[in-house]
């Protein structure tokens, strides 16, 4: 296949798969100006699918960077209305969204950390009415990638800006199943993951315990009638769609007062346009209540102090060490793809829906059994080629979950 009918292709199944827009539906992008050409490619085949409008919301990092450099802290605190409404008004009238991402992963590197947590929290407050649909599963939604020479250069250091984009712009087919019959390999992509979701889902283990040689020793317990998922979702209308591309994860919520022990990062973790590297974290009761960065304490420290939650644990996600992004051998800098290179966690925000009828819950009845609520949600890699996960019933009965990185059953 040429470059231009892979990225056709691309298009295409990010439309029909990822989104699955409906005919007559609203389609909202949310990109960077340097993904600009493939989005005029993925609006392209919205329209073929069917969608009403396509919307396209740009953004651009060199003049975000600028605003966080020059503007006053106050700038933050709040989001006009007009800014708001572009998210909320479409997500009352049922559209599709997807979010293209490209950055550079140091994009905001040395930015005032204040200013950054600021606009988390006046997001949060102002995108709710978004947040809330997705979380109740009354969207279809996206996550997928363009590659930028900003992160094609950061990702192959040793190439020309020329080289280093086409070798990210394969490394991005490849992780999504380009060529062949595409939709096949992703029907039976999400097959096998919901195998792996069944087995978990008949064992409904009580606690997890995670053990490897790079330090991590710890156990996390699961909220009663959780349920693990991953694959294809369904929102309540029974539109099926892919919330991740890539995606390798199945997931579920842990019980965000059940955390004990010490988890050790296994990869960089892209944050905001800053990386943090090689960082600890030291849990009792559920809370994180030590940590360190080798790199980027400053920015793990605002994700952390955001607000209670931010310190709890909101996503459990077992990926096998052995996945194609890990097999790849390439460190994204980007969590879409990281996360799916090996297991991982999330501080913050859970999904209401990985617990039965967890998506029928007000927040405070969801807290009130485990639940977590905040204003982030940030996954952090775990895994390792030695990592080994148990499996803890209410009997105290253990079944191996996972041995020597991988799947053990």
């Amino acid at each position: 296949m040429t470059f231009a009918e892979k990225q056709k292709q691309y298009a295409d199944i990010l439309v029909t798969l990822g989104v699955n827009v409906q005919s007559g539906q609203e389609l909202v992008i949310r990109c960077d100006t340097a993904a600009a050409p493939f989005a005029r490619i993925v609006t392209a085949a919205a329209y073929t699918a069917g969608a009403r409008e396509v919307i396209v919301h740009f953004r651009d990092d060199k003049i975000s960077r600028m605003r966080y450099e020059y503007a006053p802290t106050d700038v933050f605190t709040s989001v006009p209305e007009w800014e708001s409404e572009g998210m909320n008004y479409y997500a009352a009238r049922g559209a599709a969204f997807l979010s293209i991402v490209s950055e550079d992963p140091e994009a905001f590197k040395g930015v005032d950390p204040q200013k950054l947590a600021a606009r988390n929290v006046a997001a949060d407050e102002a995108f709710r009415p978004y947040y809330e649909r997705m979380d109740k599963n009354e969207l279809q939604w996206c996550v997928a990638a363009a590659a930028s020479p900003e992160w094609a250069r950061k990702v192959f250091p040793d190439r020309s800006e020329e080289s280093a984009v086409a070798a990210l712009w394969e490394a991005i087919f490849r992780a999504v199943r380009i060529g062949g019959n595409v939709q096949e390999k992703w029907t039976e992509h999400g097959e096998s993951l919901k195998k792996r979701c069944a087995f978990l889902n008949e064992k409904q283990f009580k606690k997890l315990r995670y053990q490897n040689g790079l330090g991590t020793d710890f156990t996390v317990g699961l909220v009663e009638n959780h349920i693990w998922t991953g694959g294809a979702e369904q929102t309540k209308t029974g539109v099926t769609f892919f919330a991740n591309m890539p995606t390798e994860e199945v997931f579920t919520m842990p019980h965000c007062e059940q955390a004990e022990g010490v988890l050790k990062s296994s990869l960089p973790l892209s944050y905001q346009g800053s990386v943090i590297r090689n960082f600890t974290l030291r849990f009792h009761d559920g809370k994180v209540v030590e940590y360190h960065a080798e790199e980027g304490e400053e920015t793990l420290k605002m994700i952390l102090e955001a607000d209670d939650g931010s310190r709890r644990l909101g996503e459990i996600a077992l990926v096998p060490y052995n996945s194609p992004i890990s097999q790849s051998g390439i460190l994204f800098l980007q969590t879409l793809f990281d996360e799916n290179a090996a297991c991982h966690f999330a501080l913050g925000q859970c999904y209401p829906n990985t617990m039965r009828d967890g998506e029928k819950l007000n927040r405070e009845d969801l807290r009130a059994i485990g639940g977590n609520y905040a204003i982030n949600h940030v996954d952090f890699m775990v895994g390792t080629a030695d990592l080994s996960i148990t499996g803890i019933n209410a009997s105290g009965d253990e079944t191996l979950i996972f041995e020597n990185g991988g799947w053990a059953f």
